[in-house]
């Protein structure tokens, strides 16, 4: 008898195994449909919150899994599968008790489906009322445990649990339905999130807020009974309301983030390094800007840390919706005259060049260079004025006269060395118009170009993206004359009411009042504002000092306790009166005079002036020089120290502190003398 028994248990371990093993191999075989689920593009500021997120190509929003609440997380499965941890896809222990109950009161009493049954389900849009699709749905769930972990599995139940209308996946819903991320959640929060995937069509706070309250209630009330929740705090979360509409999505810097959007791949998590509290303060200056003015006027405006490239705050164009104000149009990056705010550039590479000082005199007469005869904008004339009050006054004959003895390429190439990408009207070289506002550049590129002036000279690139700012290569003009450009900009009388000597700034408005910009800085921020009709079209009476200046100011006034004042003088600083200047600076002479005298006349030493002291801070002598005949030869106290150069503006390295005398020998043997005083 017992080796009957004996084949018989073989056999029935041997039916088992093979059945086993053909359960196996059916699971094995399972067709699994795509795992990877596409989400939308996200941009995000520089603290890791939501500028802006983009639906998926059909148009759902479904949006990549961030933190979510812990405390949610363990009701959902409470609530939807308690033995999700411990199952292999098919719950056996709620197939049984879903069958008995069915057939004890003769109608499905409850389901059987577990969490990785409804991924299967969500993965394929299968059906959920038939034999079939639930064979299906278990099948897809046992080979899903086989390749997913546990947690990939919920990850993807996060993505793509129906929350109503087009929105897909818990982040989403938690934004549209509260306007906030689902790292913290209330209880009631918590509990309609549960409750939305089971029906919801039917349970959309926003159409039927009487049926999502129920089902709400439910989850609740199963929470209080399993434990997970203190009946006090279960009414406390009834009683709080439904949410009655959904929100947008977050949209700050709309027209930076739709530039950045369509430059990356789909899906793409995008940083940047916009301060949402600096960008949503822009936006509400914006408004402001536009609330009195013509209906097709917007306003653009940039801020960035010139110290680290970064841009904090862009808005491209007022009422991003508005077809009446062109708010689709990025104004930021548009080339537009930029007036007069070109200015600075021409004086701060004319007093590089030893052309000219803050108090070097210069003439506001008529003059015609050519046969143009260029008018300052209120067509009247100062006659003999110092640069600093030439530029103060933006008058228009000094800077030309200074862009001629320069020439008008070099100003461009200055502005291309800073980053900006000037445009002409032409393809004709370019003219003295240049420095009145004859060229396109969009603001951007312009606050780029005044943040180099900023940093004394030396250029930086601009980006919102992340990573992606930085010092440039080379420099723009010596810290020293960049610093007296912003020792002028920053006694410029401010917008009324505004605080003075805060900010160096320079106004700017094109020819026919089509644009009004201005542009400024402090020790550490950069920013301009411009203002204008998108389709350039003028504006009557619009001036950068009446409606582009106030704006730029009170930009300034949001960035708070970050300020920071200007720099103090370089040590080769020449703070001098106009008497007391070397006789070369004492005027400014034509362009035709210095060529003559650089061809006949004897060398002059411009910088430094006679009997100056001078503080090195242990490092050279800055020393320029006009006239003369190259090759050159420095002598300090009779010693050669420098034979053979041609430049007309070096560095000595000298022995110090104390007096020296400074020698220069041109080719022809003629000589120039300073005495000066090295301080360490």
């Amino acid at each position: 008898m017992r080796p009957r028994l004996f084949l018989a248990a073989a056999l029935a371990l041997a039916l088992a195994a093979g059945a086993r093993d053909s359960f196996d191999d059916w699971v094995a075989a399972t067709d699994l449909p795509p795992l990877t689920v596409s989400v939308g593009s996200e941009v995000l500021a520089r603290d890791g919150t939501l500028l802006r997120a983009f639906p998926v190509a059909d148009g759902r929003w479904r949006l990549a899994p961030g933190p979510v609440d812990a405390a949610y997380l363990k009701d959902l499965v409470a609530f939807e599968d308690g033995r999700f941890w411990h199952h292999h896809g098919v719950d056996p222990v709620a197939v049984l008790r879903a069958a008995a109950q069915m057939l004890w009161h003769r109608q499905i009493v409850s389901g059987a489906s577990t969490l990785t049954m409804q991924v299967a389900r969500l993965l394929e849009d299968g059906p959920t009322g038939t034999l079939a699709g639930k064979a299906r749905q278990a099948r897809l769930a046992l080979a899903l445990e086989r390749r997913l972990t546990k947690a990939q599995i919920l990850d993807l139940y996060l993505r793509l649990a129906p929350f109503g209308g087009n929105l897909e996946g818990l982040r989403a819903a938690a934004l549209a339905y509260f306007g906030k991320e689902p790292r913290r959640l209330t209880p009631a929060e918590a509990a309609l999130l549960i409750a939305l995937p089971q029906s919801p069509e039917r349970r959309r706070p926003d159409r039927n807020p009487k049926d999502a309250k129920e089902a709400r209630d439910r989850v609740l009330d199963r929470l209080v009974a399993s434990g997970r929740l203190a009946a006090d705090a279960a009414l406390a979360a009834k009683a709080e309301p439904i949410p009655a509409r959904r929100r947008d999505f977050p949209a700050l810097a709309p027209h930076l983030t739709e530039r950045l959007f369509a430059a990356a791949a789909p899906g793409a998590r995008i940083e940047t390094t916009i301060d949402p509290r600096l960008q949503r303060a822009a936006q509400k200056l914006a408004a402001r800007a536009i609330a009195g003015q013509g209906g097709q006027v917007s306003v653009a405006m940039v801020l960035a840390d010139h110290q680290s490239g970064e841009i904090l705050a862009e808005v491209g164009g007022a009422e991003w919706t508005s077809t009446n104000r062109a708010g689709f149009l990025d104004l930021t990056q548009a080339p537009r005259s930029p007036g007069s705010t070109l200015k600075p550039f021409v004086y701060a590479l004319a007093f590089d060049d030893g052309l000219a000082h803050p108090e070097t005199l210069i003439e506001d007469r008529p003059v015609a260079f050519g046969p143009w005869r260029p008018q300052n904008f209120d067509r009247s004339f100062r006659g003999t004025v110092t640069v600093r009050r030439a530029l103060t006054l933006s008058l228009n004959i000094p800077v030309v006269s200074l862009t001629e003895a320069l020439g008008p390429e070099r100003v461009l190439q200055t502005l291309r060395r800073a980053g900006a990408r000037p445009v002409l009207p032409s393809s004709a070289p370019p003219g003295l118009a240049v420095s009145l506002g004859g060229l396109g550049i969009s603001l951007e590129d312009l606050v780029q170009a005044y943040a180099g002036l900023a940093r004394l000279g030396r250029p930086v690139t601009l980006s919102a993206e992340a990573g992606r700012a930085g010092p440039r290569e080379g420099q723009l003009f010596g810290a020293v004359a960049a610093w007296q450009v912003g020792d002028i900009l920053v006694h410029i009388p401010p917008p009324p009411g505004a605080a003075a000597n805060r900010i160096a700034y320079k106004t700017g408005t094109s020819y026919g009042h089509r644009d009004a910009l201005a542009l400024g800085y402090d020790g550490r921020h950069v920013a301009g504002v411009w203002m204008g009709r998108a389709d350039g079209t003028p504006v009557p009476g619009a001036f950068g000092g009446e409606l582009a200046a106030p704006i730029l100011f009170e930009l300034f006034d949001r960035i708070g306790p970050e300020r920071a004042p200007l720099p103090a003088p370089p040590p080769a600083t020449l703070l001098l009166p106009t008497a007391r200047l070397p006789q070369p600076l004492q005027r400014f002479r034509p362009r035709d005079a210095a060529f003559a005298e650089t061809v006949t006349g004897a060398p002059e030493v411009t910088f430094p002036p006679d009997g100056a002291e001078i503080e090195t801070a242990g490092a050279g002598l800055l020393v320029k020089l006009r006239g003369g005949a190259p090759p050159f030869t420095w002598l300090a106290n009779g010693a050669p120290i420098l034979v053979g150069t041609r430049g007309r503006e070096t560095v000595l390295n000298l022995a110090g502190p104390g007096f020296v005398t400074l020698t220069v020998l041109d080719a022809q043997g003629r000589a120039a003398h300073r005495n000066v005083v090295l301080r360490p």
